[in-house]
């Protein structure tokens, strides 16, 4: 058992961003209590360091947002001793001037969706604090890395929506109305599940499209956001690791602890 990796940090690939390493990674196989995850765990080096790397829809994009197993997501990671995430996503924009290639690094969320599994704790009266759900030493670390190929916004809010369907265009005006910049379909409930397992995590979001209410023409593609996100992965992949690069620590940070008064649901040393 002692040759099986210990990465403390890990990257959650989104769309488009379904591997991170070249050949020289190991592959974990993680069973958990609620299922297989999504794919298999690679872990390999990043900037001297070791990292785990899970694509959130599978290798071949095989799961739509709402059926992504981010419970089992979330407990593979913690499982092999990750105690750091990053969760680079793709998302629209609600602001015309946060136009297609802008990298944001969200400090709040809004949750839209409906009917997903979003906590461990089923029973014994438990509250989990999540005022502020992004880490900010993680959130540090990713403004800290920008390049210049992709403009950085510090700040935003990311509403997620339930999908598989992007939103009508009246949906997205009412988002924009409220002072909401994003537009996502995954960043919930995996930021509450990586926060019940006390593990720190920041989501590092691609602007892959305007959103319906800012767009004049037929609306967000599949195939537009797709292809939004392959023509900016390589400068993308290099920001996300420069982010590995310059965070510290690899222990949870004291703000991303439950301080719940119970026992976490996955017992490690």
């Amino acid at each position: 058992m002692s040759s099986v990796p210990r990465p403390a940090l890990a990257i959650i690939g989104g769309s488009g961003f379904y591997d991170f390493f070249g050949d020289d990674a190991t592959t974990l196989d993680i069973d958990t209590p609620y299922g297989a995850p999504s794919a298999p765990i690679t872990v390999g080096e990043v900037e001297g360091r070791q990292v785990a790397f899970l694509p959130r829809h599978g290798r071949k994009h095989e799961y739509s947002p709402h059926t992504v197993p981010y419970q089992a997501n979330m407990w593979a990671l913690r499982s092999i001793g990750v105690r750091r995430i990053f969760a680079p996503c793709a998302v629209g924009s609600l602001r015309a001037d946060w136009g297609p290639g802008t990298v944001a690094v969200p400090d709040q969320l809004v949750d839209r969706t409906s009917g997903r599994p979003q906590t461990y704790f089923d029973n014994g009266g438990v509250h989990v604090t999540f005022a502020d759900p992004y880490c900010e030493d993680l959130r540090a670390a990713a403004t800290a890395a920008a390049v210049d190929e992709l403009p950085m916004r510090h700040a935003a809010t990311m509403v997620v929506i339930q999908g598989p369907r992007f939103s009508t265009r009246a949906e997205s005006r009412w988002f924009a109305a409220q002072g909401w910049e994003l537009v996502n379909m995954t960043g919930y409930p995996e930021a509450v599940l990586a926060r019940e397992l006390e593990m720190c995590y920041a989501a590092i979001a691609l602007v892959t499209d305007l959103d319906a209410g800012l767009e004049a023409g037929d609306g967000v593609s599949a195939a537009a956001v797709f292809a939004e996100f392959e023509r900016n992965l390589i400068p993308f992949k290099k920001l996300v690791r420069q982010a590995v690069s310059v965070v510290e620590g690899t222990e949870t940070c004291d703000r991303c602890r439950v301080h719940t008064g119970v026992t976490l649901p996955l017992e490690l040393p």
